[in-house]
């Protein structure tokens, strides 16, 4: 398949220059390291060439990419399947059984597996795909993988692939030391390995861009300011961040008491639920989303136009990785640092950040336009998009502009709806059957 027919299908006009030095390296080197700005288009950074390498009369997993959480698996998967191959791809992590994605692995016959280490690691245990057929391995956010305690379970991954011929390790930070078991630490470009690391890191790709703003609270407790900030930025997609999770749930009751709508989003939550939280915050059915530095890596939610620093980050690593959640690509963004008079800006934080000045008169918290709707049926049940917007036109009376992103799922599928047009749909569609099965039809709250 041609490049040009995957971008077409990406839509997609030209790669950044990185992109392009990644796709060079990737064909003359036998191991690759890419180190990049979150947000700079990393993944298809890796996936366009790894598919141009893709064999067709090879049965059998040829590419394994590792991750370190179920979210960018789920990314990585969609973006790959985006891009029209013929190939098949499927994404294994923990919190669902592995014995139905061993059922999926036989009945798909994947060619690319993306996972997290620990479960990908129990697949190859138990034999559930032949390892002999993978030469490509590439381990997305490495240093993440490291920090999340996975070092064990991606030295088993490795060490069970007999004939892995590439490495490819990507990561936003540029660790120290890469460990001796990702097979490439030891390698240097004069040691005839054709090992190649590419740095796109410089400091200043981003600040062009990113607008930084000191935001300061008469009391230490910055509820209030931050629900001013909040109303004062309007219905404008933004993310808060918080040092703890407690925290989160804090401010996310306190906003909700407020009227003012969010969702939050964190590790203590479980997977359905951050992954509604995410759906309802890409389509736009709620702006405003509170989240630990979970959210900071390795998820693609384009078009964030603000970051809040609710808490101070705890170094410059988290503090650059927050910020690049905005002023993606050629995007611009705001970043906010919100300080309670005794609290200082962090030495590695310029001390000439422009101070946010209040509006006299404050705003009332903006209204989403859009609501999510819920329906319980998904891919295993042969449901795919046509049949659901099909749908909601014939029985629940939706016009075109009535109906925003549709993502359906294994089990389930969301639907973004005009939020003035919800009530309206609920009543014309109870009782009725969609492709002919009866499911619960609701709105996720």
């Amino acid at each position: 398949m041609e490049l040009s027919d995957i971008l077409h299908n990406l839509k997609i006009q030209e790669l950044t220059p990185m992109q392009e030095a990644a796709k060079e390296a990737y064909q003359s080197a036998k191991d690759l390291v890419l180190l990049s700005p979150t947000g700079s288009g990393k993944t298809l950074a890796f996936l366009l060439p790894l598919v141009q390498t893709l064999k067709a009369d090879i049965q059998g997993v040829q590419a394994l990419v590792l991750v370190p959480s179920r979210e960018l698996a789920l990314q990585i998967e969609t973006v790959f399947k985006s891009m029209g191959t013929p190939f098949k791809a499927m994404s294994c992590y923990g919190g669902r059984p592995a014995m139905e994605e061993h059922r999926t692995m036989k009945g798909i016959h994947p060619t690319v597996i993306i996972g997290t280490p620990g479960r990908m690691s129990d697949h190859l245990r138990k034999e559930n795909f032949n390892a002999a057929t993978v030469v490509t391995l590439v381990i997305d956010e490495f240093d993440k993988c490291l920090e999340f305690g996975f070092h064990d379970e991606m030295a088993e991954v490795i060490g069970q692939l007999p004939s892995l011929k590439k490495r490819v390790l990507l990561s936003a930070t540029d660790a120290e030391e890469i460990p001796q078991f990702a097979g490439v630490g030891g390698d240097t470009p004069s040691s005839g390995s054709r090992f190649m690391k590419l740095d796109f890191l410089a400091p200043e790709a981003l600040a062009p861009r990113l607008r930084l703003h000191k935001v300061v609270s008469p009391e230490k407790d910055k509820l209030e300011t931050l629900y001013n900030l909040l109303c004062t930025l309007g219905y404008h997609s933004t993310l808060v961040f918080c040092n703890y999770r407690e925290s989160v749930e804090r401010v996310v009751g306190y906003l909700k008491a407020r009227k003012f709508p969010c969702d939050m989003f964190h590790g203590g939550m479980e997977q359905p639920d951050r992954e509604r939280a995410l759906y309802k915050f890409r389509n736009g059915s709620c702006a405003v989303l509170i989240s630990t530095d979970l959210a900071a890596r390795g998820l693609d939610i384009p078009g964030i136009e603000n970051v809040v620093h609710y808490h101070p980050p705890v170094n410059e690593e988290a503090y650059t990785h927050r910020n690049g959640r905005t002023a993606r690509w050629e995007a611009s963004g705001n970043a906010y640092l919100v300080l309670h008079a005794e609290e200082r800006v962090p030495e590695y934080i310029s001390e000439d950040i422009a101070m946010y000045e209040f509006p006299e008169t404050l705003p009332k918290p903006a209204k989403p336009r859009w609501a999510t709707l819920y329906v319980g049926k998904g891919k295993k049940d042969k449901l795919n998009k046509i049949d659901i917007v099909g749908f909601l036109y014939k029985k629940g009376g939706m016009a075109r502009e009535d109906v925003g992103q549709v993502d359906v799922k294994e089990h389930y599928a969301f639907v973004a709806v005009r939020r003035s047009k919800m009530k309206q749909l609920l009543t014309l569609v109870r009782g009725e059957k969609i492709k002919g099965m009866k499911t619960v039809i609701e709105e996720a709250k």
